[in-house]
């Protein structure tokens, strides 16, 4: 189901780092994410309350410019 917060995102089974790139053009990589919630994530019908629910706040995260 598309997003309207989240534009793409990309895991990394090996790192267990996700990549989102936002509608806004923001890049964030969030680090040692599981990758059930990844999948949990990817499946949501609201991608932006998932994330502001059980990503944002809860990983170490890096801003890539």
């Amino acid at each position: 189901m598309p997003s309207t917060v989240i534009a793409s995102m990309h895991y990394d089974v090996e790192t267990h780092s996700l990549k989102i790139i936002f509608v806004s053009g923001l890049i964030y990589v969030y680090q040692n994410v599981p990758e059930e919630i990844y999948n949990q994530l990817k499946t949501s019908r609201s991608k932006g309350i998932y994330f502001n629910r059980f990503i944002k706040g809860h990983y170490g995260f890096e801003k890539v410019n």
